[in-house]
């Protein structure tokens, strides 16, 4: 599997955010998104994850499942936790199971992995900032995706929650899976590529695509 972009481009408001990034992204390796703020890091992470439209260039996918779209591969991880407060931890880490379709569901499994089991009956409104995130890390683990996106993932965690987060990437990249976060502080991860969106818009760690290879 690895993820192809080349030239793309973004533009809000009427304005471009960025243009000209390209990154080539193999089985098994992660990619730091870095920049200042505005520089557009969510954007990226947004049409990857196919939320808006690139305004240029081609993102595609080699390998994987070729009956979906990049965006139904694809776990992403925002700035805002999607839980419902009125259901319970267990409850909504079901609801998501259950969205996503997926057959293997590991809902205990993955609250255990993530230190809520014991508050699995708890509403979620009674939860910290850490343990709605640590129940949005959950979804990762319960339903298997072979990308994730991850807008700032170690946001309100603690350091123990940043340790188990670290773990579950690197295990995720052991598997074979690959990973995009935006990140203001180093990714937490060993041989990690970079790409800065505050150098010209392009890569530190990778180079763009050759002509040739342009076309999926």
């Amino acid at each position: 599997m690895r993820l192809n972009a080349v030239d793309l481009a973004c533009r809000r408001g009427g304005r471009e955010v960025f243009s000209g990034v390209s990154f080539r992204l193999e089985r098994g390796e992660a990619l730091a998104v870095t920049g200042r703020n505005g520089a557009g890091k969510s954007s990226l992470l947004r049409i990857v994850g196919g939320f808006i439209r690139p305004g240029g260039g081609r993102l595609w996918l080699d390998g994987g499942d070729a009956e979906l779209t990049i965006a139904e591969q694809a776990h992403y991880l925002g700035h805002q936790d999607a839980v419902k407060p009125s259901l319970s931890v267990f409850e909504n880490l079901q609801f998501w199971a259950d969205f996503f379709g997926d057959r293997a569901i590991r809902v205990h499994e993955a609250l255990e992995a993530v230190g809520l089991s014991a508050i699995a009956a708890l509403p979620a409104a009674y939860l910290s900032a850490g343990q709605r995130r640590r129940l949005s890390i959950a979804r990762l683990l319960a339903v298997k995706r072979p990308i994730w996106l991850l807008d700032e993932p170690a946001s309100t965690l603690d350091t123990a929650g940043k340790a188990r987060l670290a773990g579950f990437m690197q295990s995720h990249l052991a598997e074979g899976g690959l990973i995009v976060a935006a990140t203001h502080g180093e990714l937490e991860l060993s041989a990690a590529q970079e790409l800065s969106l505050d150098q010209k818009n392009r890569s530190r760690a990778t180079e763009a695509l050759e002509p040739a290879e342009a076309a999926p």
